[in-house]
């Protein structure tokens, strides 16, 4: 309970709503469609706080960039997401494209992202330089690197030690090359999933 004896998920639900109506009263950045991307490091709750935010908006269409990443290029993702998502959207299209599975390391399943009000891209990298000015939205999921690391290991278990290790090396360097903290519209906690703005954020930028 919450000192005022609201339970948290219903604070989290009330939030998420106020969120939601927030975004849709944004003007469009893709086309017709107002992209939110949820971005942070590995491990901070991305894909929970998309799933939860895309239910409040009506189940919105979420793009996961695992779907478009793989073993080799674990960042080099941008221009099939250009191409194949946000240049069908930008044209008021349907975005198709193929997603990559883990286990069989190719491009496998057929995904269809439709030009909805709005859509969120979520996973490590969805505020990078090269996606901002399509962006109408930056949620920066506000978790440091090694604790989101540590319960992303945890959630994965010893078997992907390996994956990991590499993993932390690949993010390490993306960031430090194309941060997105500095210019999330938003901070949602990684322990709460409650936002706020950024106070942090760089001023006198160009999406």
């Amino acid at each position: 309970m919450h000192s005022d004896g609201t339970p948290p998920h219903r604070t989290r639900s009330a939030g998420l709503s106020a969120l939601a109506e927030r975004f849709r009263a944004l003007p469009p950045s893709c086309g017709p469609v107002r992209l939110v991307a949820v971005d942070g490091h590995a491990g901070s709750g991305k894909t929970t706080f998309a799933a939860a935010l895309g239910r409040a908006l009506d189940y919105a269409p979420i793009v996961h960039l695992d779907d478009l990443a793989t073993h080799e290029q674990p960042f080099d993702w941008t221009a099939r997401l250009l191409d194949q998502v946000v240049g069908p959207l930008s044209r008021g299209g349907t975005a198709r494209f193929r997603a990559y599975d883990w286990t069989e390391r190719r491009y496998a399943h057929r995904r269809a992202v439709p030009p909805a009000p709005v859509v969120l891209i979520e996973g490590v990298g969805a505020g990078r330089r090269a996606l901002r000015p399509h962006l109408a939205q930056l949620i920066w999921m506000d978790l440091p690197a090694a604790t989101a690391h540590a319960r992303g290991e945890a959630r994965d278990g010893p078997e992907l030690a390996g994956f990991w290790r590499g993993w932390r090396r690949a993010e390490t360097a993306h960031f430090s090359a194309d941060p997105s903290r500095p210019f999330a519209d938003l901070l949602v906690d990684g322990v709460d999933m409650s936002p706020r703005p950024n106070p942090y954020r760089a001023v006198g930028y160009v999406r």
